[in-house]
């Protein structure tokens, strides 16, 4: 069983329909057990970081997406809420504080620096490219991404992307992987990438 957490940020459903096109069924749910028992977990999301963070302490998902012990995969936001802190969402003021996210990846999210030409919106090259999630791509892979927020390069990342600096376009620490780019939005290239994670063995 695939679960998809439910909680508050949109693209759910173009996930579920995703997995639908490539063959797999998948349950949309913020409940606990049915997440725990699930084979494969995915935490998609367009959104802003403090309100998803918000929605996920409420119901307390942060502490039970930390505790997984199967493959968990999060999505453009998914990603950036699986770091440690987000600039997205930070408190006003000259001393504000960025939002704390959930922390399996020791990374930081920023924001671009350069506003006139943001977001990255469209397709754009993978490279450095290793693991599990890129079996069968070619190293020279378009994917499609929608941000205005980043991933710092950690000893987490995966893959790299260029935009305007060279950040994180996948990030892994033992059975958490995340994309910054959309798979379910990425044509063959995202099916692949799609159908790698979910044939990951717990």
């Amino acid at each position: 069983m695939i679960a998809v957490i439910k909680y508050n940020a949109g693209n759910i459903r173009s996930v579920e329909n995703a997995l639908n096109r490539i063959g797999y069924e998948c349950i949309v749910t913020d409940d606990h057990e049915e997440i725990k028992k699930a084979d494969k977990v995915i935490l998609p999301g367009v959104g802003e970081a403090s309100t998803a963070m918000e929605y996920l302490r409420g119901k307390k998902l942060d502490m039970l997406l930390k505790s997984l012990s199967q493959p968990v995969l999060g999505v453009c936001l998914g990603l950036q809420l699986m770091c440690e802190e987000s600039e997205e969402g930070r408190s006003p003021g000259p001393k504000g504080r960025n939002t704390d996210c959930i922390g399996i990846f020791k990374t930081k999210v920023s924001l671009f620096p350069a506003k006139d030409i943001v977001p990255q919106m469209g397709w754009n090259s993978l490279s450095k490219m290793k693991g599990d999630l890129f079996k069968g791509l070619s190293g020279k892979d378009d994917v499609y991404f929608v941000h205005s927020y980043y991933a710092e390069l950690s000893e987490n990342t995966i893959a790299e992307c260029d935009y305007i600096l060279p950040f994180s376009a996948a990030l892994q620490k033992d059975n958490f992987y995340a994309t910054q780019f959309h798979p379910e939005k990425s044509g063959k290239v995202g099916e692949i990438i799609l159908k790698n994670f979910l044939e990951i063995k717990s």
